[in-house]
């Protein structure tokens, strides 16, 4: 397995610090042979509001890197023109000497859609209409629009990029036919653990390597996030992170309460009591940390690894800022670069 840093927690960095750890994280990835640097797409809420453009965040990464691959985790396809994604990620691609990638996502917040409201109820199929649209344009290809007379024109988009064909990923929380739908297009398919389990991972994985298989050569590539922090000390990773990983689930408790189901079927946000939301974020804290996540020491992590590699996962995306303290973040990652090592070589 391959082993990535990822980007996509609450805005709890102020003023200048705000993008301090994605540079020199990124850097760090760099210089020790981690795979891919991953940014979102977030709109309208401190959960992931430090990175609305992956475009931008991604040029900032090639230009203080010069091998890991930089991916975008996620494009949301439905607010966007697909010649300006093509535009920008073609950009990123020339700035990084040809080390861009790109996931979709047909975006699951409907406020983000006040860019785009029309696509929304449609998002899906916008989504699958605009990578096909963005893989042609990529390629040199000319596709049709109107222009501002209403006339049909075609068009090219520049600059061109380095890579020939632009390595593409689509993005599930666990919808199965998203499995099944980027097996037989042929791409690479970005998934986490908030609303499914890794048993129910394991299934989805393999319909996904199946269907790829039957339609491509190959097996494809599926990247997993994961919240990640390794220490020396598992009591004390626990300490460290506590409350900022329990604020992140209360910021995301819609996905929270998807993925608690089983153990409180029918509950609805909006009429549950505070202590009964806290009960529920002390919960789903305890699954995350002993099941859902890389926490704990390098030995913790390898158990954890070895289960993944059961599943068939081909990359782990550490997720790595939502513990707000970004020199304690740096200093964690020698840990996980240790837990990268001692995989390599077990």
């Amino acid at each position: 397995m391959d082993f990535g840093l990822f980007y996509f927690a609450d805005d709890v960095r102020a003023g200048t610090d705000q993008y301090r750890l994605l540079l020199e994280g990124a850097r760090f990835a760099d210089t020790h042979g981690f795979s891919a640097v991953w940014t979102p797409e977030r709109h309208f809420h401190e959960f992931g509001g430090r990175y609305p453009n992956p475009a931008v965040s991604a040029a900032a990464v090639a230009a203080v890197t010069e091998r890991v691959a930089i991916r975008a985790g996620s494009v949301v396809a439905p607010l966007h023109h697909p010649v300006r994604i093509a535009e920008e990620w073609a950009m990123v691609d020339n700035l990084s000497g040809g080390r861009v990638g790109v996931s979709f996502a047909p975006g699951w917040h409907v406020v983000d859609f006040a860019l785009r409201p029309e696509n929304y109820a449609g998002r899906r199929q916008v989504t699958t209409d605009t990578i096909d649209t963005v893989r042609r344009l990529w390629r040199q290809e000319e596709v049709e629009l109107v222009d501002g007379a209403g006339e049909s024109v075609k068009l090219r988009a520049y600059p061109a990029p380095v890579q020939p064909e632009l390595p593409t990923w689509l993005t599930s929380s666990g919808n199965p036919e998203a499995f099944r739908q980027a097996g037989d297009l042929g791409y690479g398919i970005l998934t986490h653990l908030l609303g499914q389990s890794l048993d129910d991972l394991v299934r989805k994985v393999a319909d996904y390597r199946e269907h790829y298989a039957r339609a491509h050569s190959g097996t494809g590539h599926v990247a997993l996030m994961l919240h990640t922090f390794i220490g020396e000390d598992r009591a004390r990773v626990r300490e460290i992170v506590h409350q900022p990983f329990t604020d992140y689930l209360r910021s995301s408790l819609g996905l929270v309460l998807k993925a608690a189901e089983d153990l409180m079927p029918g509950i609805d946000p909006d009429s549950m009591d505070p202590e009964d939301i806290e009960f529920l974020l002390e919960v789903s804290f305890d699954r995350y940390f002993d099941t859902g996540g890389l926490f704990g020491t390098v030995d913790d992590g390898m158990a954890v690894l070895s289960s993944l590699q059961e599943i068939g996962v081909d990359e782990v995306a550490c997720l790595i800022d939502f513990v707000p303290d970004t020199d304690t973040v740096l200093d964690g990652l020698r840990h996980l670069d240790e837990l990268k090592r001692r995989w390599s070589t077990r």
